[in-house]
């Protein structure tokens, strides 16, 4: 996500952020729409699922979600009482973690909540890690279905791994997998994915992806063949790289992923604390 979009965002939650006696918190109704969402009956959908996550967690719902009423004016002029939310960060936080992870707002929201100080570098690099993460998830998952296409076509768990290692070795230039763990300083047992930077990962999963494809469509049989056609595309990825000027063999390692995650759960515990409670009279 680009820094200017960040920043616009910012300033956009920041805009609805309410405080009472040093207590952040924020309307359902007003994050609701800067969250894409345009009937309230899909959003409270929503922040139902957020208050089930709060109770499984362990944590009080009534401290972070209190249920209000408001008054708004139609469009004929008249007044209505509808139904709203007083939300906590936490709570707000738990919202975006259940809405639709296809919206840009959605990504930014978990961000922007999960961050106590709001700070733009601080958003950013939890941006960075969430995509990073699902740049992960998605490789995971097309290697998975990789795996059972070419087992299905008469190549075992160590015909992948040889297919495999020669599509990093195409992909990073002609340094196999070992070697690539080498330069990043990656244990042996470690899978390297753990440790590229998203761009990288996610070359590794259009390459794997465009493999799936064309086993699937050409029927390709067995491992001299399902290995040329992954190299192949190795090199194509590579190759549009390369007219960008990007080598992924020379880009640094990243953090490893699992230390990562487990540093983003520790600080996630620690933000329904942080957040405070809602008090209702």
């Amino acid at each position: 996500m680009e820094k200017r979009i960040i920043e616009l965002y910012r300033r956009k939650f920041d805009d609805i952020r309410h405080e009472e006696d040093g207590i952040e918190y924020w309307y359902a109704r007003e994050l609701m729409t800067l969250l894409d969402y345009i009937q309230w009956r899909n959003f409270e959908n929503v922040v139902k699922k957020g208050m089930l996550s709060c109770k499984n967690n362990g944590i009080s719902v009534e401290d972070h979600f209190a249920g209000v009423s408001k008054m708004v004016t139609l469009g004929s002029g008249a007044n209505r009482e509808v139904e709203d939310y007083m939300l906590t960060r936490y709570a707000c936080y738990l919202i975006a973690e259940n809405g639709d992870p296809r919206k840009e707002q959605i990504a930014f929201a978990q961000s922007y909540f999960a961050v106590q100080t709001r700070k733009q570098e601080l958003i950013e690099e939890r941006i960075s890690y969430i995509e990073r993460t699902e740049a992960r998830g998605k490789l995971r998952e097309s290697e998975k279905r990789l795996s059972q296409n070419i087992y299905e076509r008469g190549v075992d768990d160590a015909g992948f791994g040889r297919i495999r290692s020669k599509g990093d070795q195409a992909l990073f230039g002609g340094f196999t997998t070992k070697q690539m763990k080498d330069r990043l300083g990656v244990q042996d047992k470690r899978p390297l994915a753990d440790f590229l930077p998203t761009l990288t990962i996610a070359a590794k999963n259009l390459a794997t992806e465009m493999t799936n494809y064309n086993v699937e469509e050409k029927d390709l049989q067995g491992e001299s063949a399902i290995t040329v056609e992954h190299v192949e595309n190795n090199t194509s990825v590579r190759d549009m790289l390369g007219q960008r000027g990007i080598k992924p063999e020379d880009l640094p390692a990243s953090e490893d992923i699992k230390k990562l995650e487990r540093r983003v759960k520790r600080e996630e515990k620690k933000l329904a604390e942080q957040s405070g409670k809602l008090t209702n009279e």
